[in-house]
């Protein structure tokens, strides 16, 4: 299933219009690879990016990252647990905000990524991988099957860890129904 620019601009109005293009194409050349391929998958993938980009509009996280370099968490998402910079280093990017060492090295070596992530987190801010890694979480994370199911408390919490931006997510779920009459 194919997007296409005034579908995405209905959607999220305030999309930064130097992207979109570049970002249709690649959604449209890389979601069948990575199973978005009906309706329901579709505009959940949409909802979810949009609420995590803030309607398509940041590819890096807005916080320093600081938080995500000591501590369990840190551990949990790959980082060293010192005030090594790792958290910073590995923040959130791309439209789904791909965050901690782990999930750059699995993408970097996933087959889908064009070149060292981990070495350059920055690529993630660019075309195509912003769009891209976003697919591939998507996809590496089961969600395609829990939007199958119409369930976007299950795929809020796969993405998220937790129910953040929940009703942010479903307008955005909403708004990308209506535009795909579903």
């Amino acid at each position: 299933m194919k997007v296409t620019r005034q579908e995405l601009l209905k959607i999220c109005p305030n999309y930064r219009k130097d992207r979109i293009d570049d970002d249709v194409r690649v959604f449209n050349e890389w979601s069948g690879k990575f199973g978005i391929t009906n309706p329901l998958r579709v505009v959940h993938f949409l909802a979810q990016v949009a609420h995590e980009s803030g309607g398509f509009r940041y590819v890096e996280e807005l916080a320093s990252g600081a938080a995500y370099d000591t501590g369990k968490l840190a551990v949990k998402l790959g980082n060293t647990p010192a005030k090594d910079g790792d958290g910073q280093k590995y923040k959130g990017r791309g439209y789904i905000q791909i965050t901690g060492k782990a999930n750059y090295k699995a993408y970097r070596d996933s087959g889908f990524c064009n070149g060292d992530v981990v070495a350059h987190p920055e690529w993630l801010c660019n075309s195509p991988g912003r769009m891209k890694s976003a697919m591939w979480f998507w996809w590496s994370h089961g969600c395609n099957k829990l939007a199958d199911a119409d369930d976007i408390r299950a795929i809020t919490q796969r993405i998220n860890g937790g129910m953040n931006g929940f009703s942010d997510r479903q307008y955005y779920l909403r708004r990308a129904k209506r535009i795909f009459m579903i």
